[in-house]
């Protein structure tokens, strides 16, 4: 695993940050992928965001809020996102933000406010009192806190409280200004399920060295193996991706096996890597840092546009370069390249 000195916004002296607070080096938070999709509905966390997603599906089991009770029956999931302080908002405040879920194509972001301890709002009235402590209580939150609802399929749910626990600190100032917070994020998982395919599948790079090499790939249900994956992040921006890589025949044969791949796929597909590894590949990691991400960070740019030499438009086009444009007939006759016009 690489050192936090590593990035050099994180950099002991300070030099690249200015006037602004960094995660001291050697105390980066390493946070398990699961975890972090968990308490913050993201692989990229923003520490500087200080709430935190709970987990409130067993609450719900049997609520009289029934349509969150028929929801974890069927095996979905309610996530809970506070909203510290806003006994004095208005209902409109907490309408604006299901109204802003729906227009990021949500079915919609639930709520429950509270007022020095008195609960409003059609979730709380159904699922009742007493209910309702126990979810703030398991949340950590005081008298004048009110709660948004994230209900669905875990992904989905997920996403949709990662989006409202970022616009709720937007709306109501709570992100730590003047600073850079650093985080690894690891344990990804090697294997996930593709509901569309119907199949067990890759969840992120096939080339990973699994924890636990062959034997768990062998004895381990395949979506409980974790891969030697990480990420590092700062103000929720991922600033290199990296991983320690397969290097042996036999895992790799064995991991695409496990995603429907059969050893003459593999062969075929994966020729140079598969032969390389025959011939003897050492034990071999890495991290590509994200060099203009950095840069966007240290510019105080909200978009990456504002720091690449030649952005493209939104047609996938440089101006600069006047480039994708019609190749020369010489040029393609140096590369023997025929161009064939559809009849």
């Amino acid at each position: 695993m690489f050192g936090d000195r590593a990035i050099v916004l994180g950099n002991s002296d300070g030099i690249f940050a200015g006037d602004r607070t960094v995660t001291p080096a050697g105390e980066y938070p390493r946070i398990p992928y699961r975890e972090a999709m968990l308490k913050y509905g993201s692989d990229k966390p923003d520490l500087r965001n200080p709430l935190l997603i709970t987990d409130v599906s067993d609450h719900f089991k049997g609520s009289g809020f029934g349509l969150f009770a028929g929801l974890v029956e069927k095996g979905a999931v309610v996530r809970a996102v506070p909203a510290p302080g806003t006994a004095e908002k208005s209902r409109k405040f907490f309408d604006d933000m299901n109204e802003w879920a729906r227009s990021e194509g949500f079915a919609g972001l639930g709520y429950a406010t509270r007022k020095s301890g008195e609960w409003g709002g059609p979730i709380a009235k159904n699922h009742g009192e007493e209910g309702m402590n126990r979810i703030a209580e398991a949340m950590g939150l005081g008298p004048d806190d009110g709660i948004f609802f994230a209900a669905g399929k875990e992904e989905e749910a997920a996403k949709l409280a990662g989006a409202a626990r970022t616009r709720v600190a937007e709306q109501l100032d709570l992100i730590e200004k003047g600073a850079f917070r650093f985080c690894w994020i690891v344990d990804f998982p090697m294997f996930e399920y593709n509901d569309e395919q119907k199949k067990i599948d890759f969840s992120h790079n096939p080339f990973s060295m699994p924890q636990g090499e062959m034997e768990a790939l062998e004895t381990k249900d395949p979506l409980d193996i974790l891969a030697w994956q990480y990420d590092i992040v700062c103000n929720g921006v991922e600033l290199s991706s990296g991983a320690i890589r397969n290097h042996r025949p036999d895992i790799m044969y064995k991991a695409f096996e496990i995603a429907g791949y059969s050893k003459e796929e593999v062969d075929t597909n994966f020729a140079g890597m598969i032969n390389a590894f025959k011939f003897g590949a050492p034990p071999h990691g890495g991290s590509a840092p994200g060099i203009d991400r950095i840069v966007m960070l240290l510019a105080d740019e909200p978009n990456i546009r504002e720091v690449i030499l030649f952005p493209m438009n939104q047609k996938a086009e440089d101006l600069m370069m006047n480039a994708p444009a019609s190749v020369m007939p010489k040029q393609l006759k140096e590369l023997h390249i025929k161009v064939v016009e559809p009849s």
